[in-house]
């Protein structure tokens, strides 16, 4: 019997025990699990967990990244203005400089107004670029991290690539389930790391960061 461990939460499915409160009887093998089953913690898809004695053994094989600095530098858009003047904003609220947080939302809201909808929307560019993220900008930028030995980046890091595999693995939902997923349920938002939930109800903590649920914020659908 073996046992697997979300890489998003830390939750361990143990195929000797399985799940009986959920009807997942003792000795159910993990390939046997149905494919839409999801992390009863944090809503992970089964491609997000890992065999229990196999991580280790393939980081310890990453080699060294070489970082490349861009030569392509483009010019932000509105909308990533605005998305990067909300993030300073929340910056500002967690050091209590309110009249500095309430001046980026502002400026947010004023690039998110003025931006243009997306040009050729593609849902599969989405997913490379996720992807690509997860493959090297994260190795690249602990790389970068753990050579200078900043803590604080290194623990930002952590939360940052559980929030983008949660992105990826609601994602892969959403491509496989279409609107259906959202249908008489909530979707929630950790306001500390950006952790996504979809339930009714969120986890009593934050699968990611720990805080209290009244950290979440819900989400309401476009009218």
């Amino acid at each position: 019997m073996s046992k697997y461990i979300c890489s998003i939460c830390g939750y361990i499915y143990d195929e000797a025990t399985g799940i009986p409160e959920a009807g997942i009887a003792p000795g159910t093998k993990w390939e046997d699990l149905p494919d839409d089953w999801v992390c009863p913690i944090c809503g992970a898809t089964k491609t997000e967990f890992e065999k229990q004695g196999e991580a280790t053994v393939s980081s310890e094989k990453k080699a060294k990244p070489v970082v490349e600095m861009p030569t392509d530098m483009l010019e932000l858009s509105p909308l990533e203005v605005s998305a990067l003047c909300t993030n300073l904003a929340r910056g500002c609220e967690k050091q209590y400089k309110s009249k500095e947080a309430s001046l980026f939302t502002e400026l947010a809201g004023y690039f998110k107004n003025s931006s243009l909808p997306a040009k050729n929307p593609d849902y599969n560019q989405l997913i490379a670029l996720i992807e690509n993220d997860l493959e090297q900008g994260f190795t690249d930028a602990n790389a970068v991290a753990s050579d200078s030995k900043d803590r604080g980046a290194l623990r930002a890091l952590v939360w940052s690539e559980k929030v983008t595999r949660i992105l990826k693995s609601l994602l892969t939902r959403y491509k496989n389930e279409g609107d259906t997923m959202f249908e008489n349920t909530g979707v929630y938002v950790c306001t500390i790391c950006g952790f996504v939930y979809i339930g009714d109800t969120p986890p009593e903590v934050c699968p990611v960061c720990k805080v209290p649920n009244w950290k979440f914020e819900k989400i309401e659908g476009r009218s």
